[in-house]
């Protein structure tokens, strides 16, 4: 694995986003229960219950209830965990286009997840966004 990048200038120029193939969808699970089903893209522990991020099918296949339908993008650059500015410069790119965007950070990757029906018009804001720091290089 390659070292994290901290510079900001650098993980932009180098972000490369990546669609990921599959629909993700939002559901809440109650907190008074286990999950047993398929390991989830994502959770998140709020006092409402259980965000879980799961593919469409794999909500349809448990009945649960869909608050949200996305695409994954995932920024395949290794960013620092401590770097600073990369979710706002794409959060603004994002913004200026008209997108919206719901963000998760791995230890490796920060990752996005767009309305359905804006990913590919994302996925181009970012390839600009990656484009205009690789031009000033």
């Amino acid at each position: 694995m390659t070292a994290a990048i901290k510079a900001l200038d650098q993980l932009i120029s180098t972000m490369q986003p990546e669609l990921q193939p599959d629909i993700y969808v939002y559901c809440i699970w109650p907190l008074n229960k286990s999950w047993h089903g398929p390991l989830p893209l994502a959770t998140f522990k709020e006092k409402e219950g259980l965000t879980l991020v799961l593919t469409e099918q794999q909500a349809e296949d448990y009945q649960l209830d869909i608050l949200f339908r996305a695409r994954w993008i995932s920024l395949t650059v290794h960013s620092d965990l401590e770097a600073v500015g990369l979710t706002a410069a794409f959060a603004k790119a994002l913004a200026d286009a008209g997108l919206s965007c719901n963000v998760f950070a791995g230890a490796y990757h920060d990752h996005l997840l767009v309305p359905v029906h804006q990913a590919e018009a994302a996925l181009l804001a970012l390839k600009q966004l990656q484009q205009s720091k690789q031009n000033k290089t």
